[in-house]
């Protein structure tokens, strides 16, 4: 029997960070395992808001959902992990991954190689959370006889939040786990594991899941076509890419968002949680068996519907 997934919800990166303590005392209210938080530039940063998350909770998890490799030295980004986990021990996820290389690049930032210095990264983070005094002279990490004053118990894990097979592969071997960009269909869940190949069976999987939930599923159809189309042929549909019916997607946004919402009800269910709160919880279902565990709902922009949104979280959670 599949274990069941840890549930979440994602932070918005336009929501304002005053609302954080909000949003975090109601879904531990509710019984939701897990809040992520993310790090897109140039918007709010992850480790304050997870502290104010974590403040205002006792058994909520946070991630950090990622940090990109190069914003911080790899010391730096260790010491936030370890000083997060100091102030909930237990209840931290670290996440690390590439950053959008444009955004690097405007930071003056951007790496030769973002495989490598991610290699890099993980493994220095990973070694100085676990205690180790580490030295090394990397392409990108350098670090001289150095160790955290203040080592976290237990250790957090570091996920790696990536998207290409080489990545993935690297993450399969340096890394607690991988932390999966939305759109997340069950068939792109298996793709990753695959990926990976990694020998721990303690590998967490963490999908962040699109999300929208209505009593009449073509009403979520119809608020979700226009993402849809905005994701389609670029960089961010490599999931869709594996689904058998993506040809078909590509023709019906060819016809515009009322072609795309009126698509079956079983390939929405597929994309993501759409429709439904049965329909979300087929989702979640098919997500959990293809291996993911932990899934991360990314709300809608709109910070009112946002807030609604947490009931149907809660209401996910708690499913017999």
């Amino acid at each position: 029997m599949t274990e069941r997934a840890k549930i979440g919800m994602v932070f918005d990166r336009t929501f304002p960070g005053s609302t954080v303590t909000e949003f975090a005392r109601r879904l531990e209210a509710g019984g939701v395992d897990e809040m992520w938080f993310i790090e897109d530039c140039f918007f709010t940063t992850a480790p304050p808001l997870a502290a104010a998350a974590l403040a205002v909770t006792e058994r909520l998890t946070v991630g950090l959902g990622i940090l990109p490799a190069v914003a911080r030295t790899a010391a730096m980004t260790a010491m936030e992990i370890a000083t997060l986990s100091s102030i909930a021990p237990g209840r931290v996820i670290g996440g690390v991954g590439h950053g959008i290389q444009y955004w690097m690049g405007q930071m003056g930032v951007r790496p030769k190689s973002p495989v490598t210095t991610l290699d890099e990264t993980l493994v220095a983070v990973r070694r100085l959370l676990a205690g180790e005094t580490v030295t090394v002279d990397g392409t990108t990490v350098h670090l001289a006889d150095v160790s955290l004053a203040h080592v976290p118990t237990p250790t957090p894990p570091v996920l790696a939040g990536v998207r290409g097979p080489r990545s993935m592969a690297l993450a399969g071997r340096v890394s607690d786990g991988l932390v999966l960009a939305g759109p997340c269909p069950a068939a792109y869940v298996t793709w990753a594991v695959e990926t990976a190949a990694s020998p721990r069976p303690d590998f967490a999987v963490v999908t962040f899941t699109n999300f929208c939930v209505t009593e009449d599923a073509a009403t979520a159809h119809a608020t979700m076509a226009p993402w849809l189309i905005q994701v389609l042929g670029t960089d961010e549909d490599t999931a869709l890419r594996l689904l058998p019916f993506y040809d078909d997607l590509i023709e019906r946004a060819g016809h515009g968002p009322d072609a795309l919402a009126g698509m079956p009800r079983e390939q929405w269910v597929t994309i993501g949680a759409i429709g439904t709160l049965d329909d979300a919880a087929e989702h979640v279902a098919a997500v959990e068996a293809a291996g993911a565990t932990g899934i991360a709902f990314f709300p809608a922009t709109d910070l009112e519907v946002a807030r609604r949104q947490v009931d149907d979280v809660i209401a996910l959670t708690t499913r017999s």
